[in-house]
């Protein structure tokens, strides 16, 4: 098998290391998203990965690859508590993405891993829309050390998709491991840790040492796409510059910082927590003037409404004391604005 090819564990499907985060095309127009989809697939991408929750992702999907359905694997995923609202998500994925059936079907970060006889009934529908066809491999995303870990112990799963990249942990690192032993999938999530990595061919690198892990790359413009694409061809290969780049991040980046998931919200006074929490590492490593607008200054100055009741913090899987990261960054945010950096 290539070195830029991956088999995804016990599903054997074979695809390049290189996947398409279909979460940032909701961003675009139906047009502009189904052109970039298109020119990923004639560039060598293969691998699709969307969810119900991503607003009209699935139909941007749905429409660029209609009369091409075998020539692509498509992944998406519900956040169904409940049997009825499973089967109603699959029957309007299937509906969007103009197909008969799902290559991967996913539970979406669950609180919980699905299991036979939980009282949920959800593991029974998952494999009952297998046995109907609908579904052809089952797996669970997940931010959660334990529930992750639960679902790998289970057998139950075929991939399990969890952030995975050069800022992460040793726990993380454990997971990567026991998937590759039970011949579990990796699909690895927030590869770029949503945005805070700006050298992709590090991020690339890095995760091309482990041949059990796919990474998934949210692209929204034509620009990174051709980034990624031209990997295929030339994938970057780990050299004493980019474990310099690397090395260095780590230095910046491990420990308190917020990763951008979002699990945290809603905020009740309506602070947009997963951007404000990390907004002075953007405002460094992702510099633009943008940032200093006046909408986004009323974002941050949502911030001084700030309640306190600690539900952000409670729901952080990285067990981050949100409240206080949103404290230093609107003080830090409050300097940079005076002193009109950008």
């Amino acid at each position: 098998m290539s070195g830029t090819m991956v088999r995804l564990g016990k599903t054997e499907i074979i695809t390049e290391k290189n996947a398409f985060g279909a979460l940032p095309i909701q961003r675009i127009s139906r047009e502009a998203a189904v052109t970039l989809l298109r020119k990923a697939y004639d560039g060598g991408m293969r691998f699709f990965d969307t969810a119900r929750f991503y607003t009209d992702s699935e139909e941007k999907l749905g429409e660029a690859f209609e009369g091409m359905r075998d020539k692509v694997i498509i992944a998406t995923k519900t956040g169904a508590t409940t049997v009825e609202k499973f089967w109603e998500d699959l029957a309007t994925s299937l509906r969007n993405l103009r197909t008969d059936h799902v290559d991967l079907y996913q539970f979406h970060n669950p609180s919980f891993c699905p299991k036979p006889g939980d009282g949920s009934g959800l593991y029974e529908a998952m494999m009952e829309a297998k046995a109907q066809g609908k579904v052809l491999h089952a797996g669970i995303t997940n931010h959660r050390l334990n529930v992750a870990m639960e679902a790998i112990e289970s057998g139950l799963y075929e991939t399990l998709q969890f952030p995975f990249c050069y800022l992460s942990t040793e726990k993380d690192l454990a997971l990567v491991e026991a998937c590759k032993k039970e011949d579990m999938g990796f699909i690895a999530m927030k590869a770029l840790s949503g945005g805070l990595i700006t050298n992709s061919a590090a991020a690339y690198a890095y995760l091309a040492q482990f041949e059990n892990v796919l990474p998934i790359w949210g692209i929204q413009r034509e620009r990174e796409l051709e980034e990624f694409l031209s990997y295929i061809d030339q994938p970057p290969k780990m050299n004493e510059e980019l474990r310099a780049v690397i090395e260095e991040d780590r230095k910046q980046l491990l420990g308190e910082f917020c990763r951008g998931c979002g699990y945290c919200m809603p905020c009740p006074v309506g602070i947009e927590i997963n951007n404000c929490a990390r907004m002075s590492l953007m405002l460094r490593r992702a510099p633009s003037a943008n940032w200093l607008s006046e909408s986004w200054q009323a974002k941050m100055k949502l911030i001084e409404k700030c309640l306190h009741c600690g539900r952000c913090k409670a729901k952080c899987p990285y067990g981050l004391d949100t409240p206080a990261l949103l404290r230093k960054n609107y003080e830090d945010y409050q300097e940079i604005l005076a002193g009109k950096e950008f």
